[in-house]
């Protein structure tokens, strides 16, 4: 959630997502369809290749309905649920989506393996709603290679906001998804339990600030931007 500790006001941008055949990743032939879900408008996405059947799903949110009927409309087949990380306005909705796509794949960073089925470490316990959910299938290590929709995205290990934080980075199609790492104008909450502002400074500056200035930043909650944006004028972690 993009609430970090203390500092200047965060800047806003005027800032949407861009349709699909405006965006960079169109010329890679990529299609990425966004959906705010549930009370803390958690950005999910769906990643796929138009003219496939094939679709890919980065986080599952409180209230999914939105985006299953989406992937059952286009009669897309999830090949794997991908996470950013384990904090419960990111899991929530595992269960449903798994119920809709049976056998769909979980991956997650390996030091967050044991946070879907404990709802003390994704922090859901002391929010008075325990979430749990189905999961991993396998783990997700920093410079591992997935090949989605027929280019390859590059794991990034981005720790700070919690432990196993995930950044997906696609250089053919100029984008990565940052889950809750980096936001326009703001970067993820350290207050939490397992977060930490230097651990997340530290990512920010050598996983995400080091990507192409072009590169757009499709982030876990608000509008997308780019990596010069934030190098330029992110208040938190100054480029």
């Amino acid at each position: 959630m993009p609430l970090p500790r203390g500092g200047p006001a965060p800047a806003r941008y005027d800032s949407a997502m861009p349709t699909n055949d405006q965006a960079p990743w169109a010329r890679a032939g990529l299609a990425i369809d966004a959906f705010a879900l549930g009370p803390y408008e958690t950005n999910c996405y769906v990643l796929r290749r138009p003219g496939s059947p094939e679709c890919w799903i980065f986080d599952a949110g409180f209230d999914p309905d939105d985006l299953i009927g989406h992937v059952r409309a286009l009669g897309l087949k999830p090949k794997a649920l991908l996470l950013t990380h384990a904090h419960p306005d990111h899991i929530a909705g595992i269960g449903a989506v798994l119920a809709a796509f049976p056998g769909t794949p979980v991956l997650i960073h390996r030091d967050e393996e044991r946070w879907l089925t404990e709802p003390e470490l994704n922090l859901s316990a002391f929010m008075g709603v325990p979430v749990s959910a189905p999961g991993p299938d396998a783990l997700l290590d920093h410079g591992q290679v997935l090949r989605l929709a027929g280019l390859d995205w590059t794991v990034l290990h981005v720790p700070g906001h919690s432990p196993g934080g995930c950044a997906f980075h696609c250089p053919q199609a100029h984008v990565t998804i940052s889950g809750d790492a980096l936001f326009a104008g703001s970067i993820g909450r350290t207050d939490f339990p397992g977060s930490n502002f230097e651990t997340l400074e530290r990512s920010i500056r050598t996983r995400l600030y080091t990507l192409p200035p072009d590169t757009v930043v499709l982030p876990g909650h608000g509008p997308p931007t780019t990596v010069a944006r934030e190098r330029a004028g992110n208040p938190f972690v100054r480029g």
